[in-house]
């Protein structure tokens, strides 16, 4: 891997971070609702479902910056290149939510920018605590985002086929991510930690929603 100055890498995150924020990423995969027809929803499903995705956006979007946070200041150029490569998979499912929102004529979270730096510094963080540590971060994050995942699959409007196919395939994805940092060696985080992140994760659901 190119090997880059501290003033090229901050640069290079900056740029990351507006695309991410800004821009609809590509996908090399196909979007599962592309050739979704779905039902109609009624216009309180569609508010509905539309802040949900917005919501699951947020979390990729803050996945970006924890990824790329986390290889800044990882130890061993093999455990940057894996983070480097979930971050790029997450960006799959930027591509696939951004797609359903526009799909529900919705916009993405106003906040997106403070996700992405603040889970930036989280996982600079985690990741100067050691590599063991910061696989720990991964692997709890990624457990915690699936039961995230399957709350909002039980929250969907019943008609939302669309929006269903989506959340399932991220939820296969997001399981995967974490039983591959579990093999990696991953340390087990204390409880307050735990507690921690699932704060943090609720106050940015549930600003998401809305804003």
């Amino acid at each position: 891997m190119k090997q880059y100055s501290p003033l090229d890498r901050l640069l290079i995150e900056i740029e990351h971070s507006l695309r991410t924020s800004f821009v609809k990423p590509p996908t090399r995969r196909p979007c599962p609702a592309s050739d979704c027809a779905g039902e109609e929803l009624e216009a309180d499903e569609t508010r509905h479902a539309a802040g949900l995705m917005r919501v699951n956006n947020a979390g990729e979007v803050a996945a970006q910056g924890l990824y790329r946070g986390q290889a800044v200041l990882a130890r061993k150029q093999e455990l940057q290149e894996d983070l480097m490569q979930a971050a790029e998979e997450e960006n799959e499912h930027l591509n696939w939510c951004q797609t359903r929102l526009e799909q529900l004529g919705e916009r993405r979270s106003l906040l997106d920018p403070l996700w992405y730096w603040g889970s930036f510094a989280i996982g600079a963080g985690a990741a100067a605590i050691g590599d063991r540590w910061s696989l720990g971060f991964v692997e709890e994050t990624e457990n915690q985002v699936t039961r995230h995942l399957e709350d909002h699959l039980q929250k969907l409007p019943p008609g939302d086929e669309c929006s269903r196919r989506i959340l399932e395939q991220m939820k296969e994805d997001e399981m995967r991510h974490a039983t591959q940092a579990r093999k990696a060696g991953a340390a087990p985080l204390p409880g307050p930690v735990r507690r921690a992140m699932t704060l943090v994760s609720r106050v940015m659901t549930g600003t998401a929603y809305r804003v």
